[in-house]
């Protein structure tokens, strides 16, 4: 089971960049892509450094600034490889940015 909870505003994105945000104990990289919300764990997960916030962005493709691995923001998937990133549900209400985090005891990546 999921929870949506607020994670910030869109006023406090900006389009094409990441932005890193820790909600619950999870390192979230969020991202505003043509007036869609992205939110994927920020972990990336070759070596599990928490640095995909920081990542480029070329159209909806992001880059890990680590050793340059690459996924689909709209999928997830690896764009040269079989990893994925953790994804998150988004809901915008109003100006506010809520995540669904599972709750309890699911994976925090897979």
């Amino acid at each position: 089971m999921s929870e949506y909870i607020k994670v910030t505003t869109l006023s406090a994105l900006r389009e094409g960049q990441g932005r890193s945000f820790t909600v619950d104990g999870r390192d979230l990289a969020v991202f505003l892509l043509e007036g869609q919300v992205y939110a994927v764990e920020n972990l990336c997960p070759h070596q599990h450094i928490p640095v995909l916030a920081e990542g480029q962005l070329e159209g909806f493709v992001l880059t890990c600034p680590m050793h340059g691995w690459q996924f689909d923001l709209v999928t997830g998937r690896s764009v040269n490889g079989s990893s994925r990133l953790t994804q998150f549900e988004v809901r915008i209400e109003a100006e506010d940015v809520l995540v669904a985090l599972p709750s309890g005891e699911e994976a925090s990546w897979w």
